[in-house]
């Protein structure tokens, strides 16, 4: 009865239990195009991007001419000046006027034009920065991926280990009920059923956190059960680590954003540097007033009116305003490098990390496959020698335990490498 239970506890758990037996297929490059499409974080740093690129229109609006159109309408006592405030005229009289202001600027000897190269800069860094983000969400796609794929696997290996512990207790519970086994063997057996079936709840509960991972690297809000497909085998990591730490410093799109971001910091210098030089500008205005008191004012003013002026603007003195702002662009300049030269050692470890720890998941796969096998052969050896009476029943559990935790270490050395392989094609800027 027993084991009636745990066979129903342990369907309840499994993953899409008393929902549709529909899954829907899901390969990891899939994964990755749903994730690009979906994930929040890649949407907000694409809107960022897309502002970033505003500035440039807001930078370049210097070039062109301002037009305001413009309607007055005044009224004021006979024969009366302006005493203080501010009104256009120094006269009050009654009237009602409209026209327009064009406002133009002619040179500002090249500070527009550093402004909109540095708008230009930043909208390039903005971009490298969109693509770091993505970088990153398939980075978590792949990991997720392969750990629900491990989370299944090590569930079929529970399945089958607890399959092959029950008919081995049964065997070996007949065998006690001829008196060709003792108690203590019994006992045995059903222990090695109750830790097999703990390490399938154990992994059935894995393998729902991993799903609820795979959902969030997703992008997706709704949990999905997937029919995830097995990957082929990712290729070793390479002979050299140096090599892929130079293809890093030419890929990471980190770095080339804070390149870009440097670059634009240097034009922005340029631009708080010609603060000192003249505003050339050209303003022109005209326009009609339609009603003039003429009993005030008779025949004074003509209802047309136009004007035109360019004015130049010369810096002299501004308690060192200029010169203080073009200096802190300097020094925000100077600090981009130095953020460059962090980024570059943050990198060359990063690789260099990844590097390894690759490539002793890759040799991990040959090592815990000939352990695997050395596992099987004394399993075999063992069932022989309990089947003929040579051995007790503590030696076959040791080597069916052996055996599992082989099948395990090299499931394990499997997707490790495969999410070590993943994280190192990262570090050089190599994903999709």
């Amino acid at each position: 009865m027993r084991y009636v239970c745990y066979a129903l506890a342990g369907f309840w758990l499994m993953p899409g239990f008393a929902q549709t037996n529909a899954r829907t297929q899901l390969k990891l490059a899939d994964a990755e195009a749903m994730a690009l499409k979906n994930h929040p974080q890649v949407l907000a740093a694409q809107d960022v991007t897309l502002a970033q690129g505003r500035k440039i229109v807001e930078a370049r609006s210097a070039y062109f001419p301002t037009v305001d159109g413009e309607l007055t309408g005044s009224g004021g006592n006979y024969g009366a000046r302006i005493g203080a405030g501010f009104i256009s005229d120094s006269r009050l009289f009654d009237r009602f006027g409209d026209g327009i202001e064009i406002n133009q600027l002619i040179t500002d000897f090249g500070r527009t034009q550093s402004l909109v190269a540095q708008s230009r800069l930043e909208q390039g860094a903005s971009e490298q920065s969109y693509q770091a983000v993505r970088y990153d969400v398939l980075l978590r796609v792949s990991q997720a991926y392969y750990n629900a794929l491990r989370a299944q696997a090590l569930v079929k290996i529970a399945q089958k280990t607890v399959e092959a512990r029950q008919t081995q207790d049964t065997q070996v519970t007949e065998l006690q009920r001829n008196n060709l086994r003792s108690t203590l063997d019994v006992s045995f057996a059903d222990l090695t059923v109750s830790r097999a079936k703990l390490l399938l709840l154990r992994y059935q509960g894995m393998v729902q956190s991993a799903f609820a991972e795979l959902t969030r690297a997703l992008g997706a809000q709704q949990l999905t059960n997937y029919e995830l497909v097995d990957e082929p085998p990712a290729p070793s990591p390479g002979p050299s680590a140096e090599d892929l730490v130079r293809q890093a410093m030419q890929n990471r799109p980190e770095l080339a954003a804070l390149r870009l971001t440097r670059e634009a910091a240097y034009r922005f210098e340029d631009a708080e540097r010609d603060l000192k030089r003249p505003t050339v500008s050209f303003v022109g205005m005209a326009g009609y007033m339609p009603y003039i008191d003429q009993i005030t004012l008779p025949r004074v003013i003509p209802q047309e009116y136009a004007g035109a002026a360019v004015n130049a603007q010369i810096p002299i003195f501004n308690g060192h305003l200029f010169t203080a702002r073009r200096e802190e662009a300097h020094y925000r300049a100077v600090e981009a490098d130095q953020r460059i030269r962090d980024m570059e050692d943050i990198i060359s470890r990063d690789v260099r990390s990844a590097y390894a720890d690759a490539q002793t998941s890759y040799q991990a796969i040959t090592v815990t496959a000939e352990a695997l096998r050395e596992a099987s052969l004394a399993l075999d050896l063992a069932h022989s020698r309990y089947t003929l009476q040579l051995a007790s029943i503590v030696e076959l559990t040791d080597s069916e335990l052996n055996q599992t935790e082989a099948q395990i270490d090299n499931l394990n050395a499997q997707y490790d490498y495969q999410t070590m392989y993943a994280a190192l094609q990262f570090a050089i800027g190599a994903l999709r």
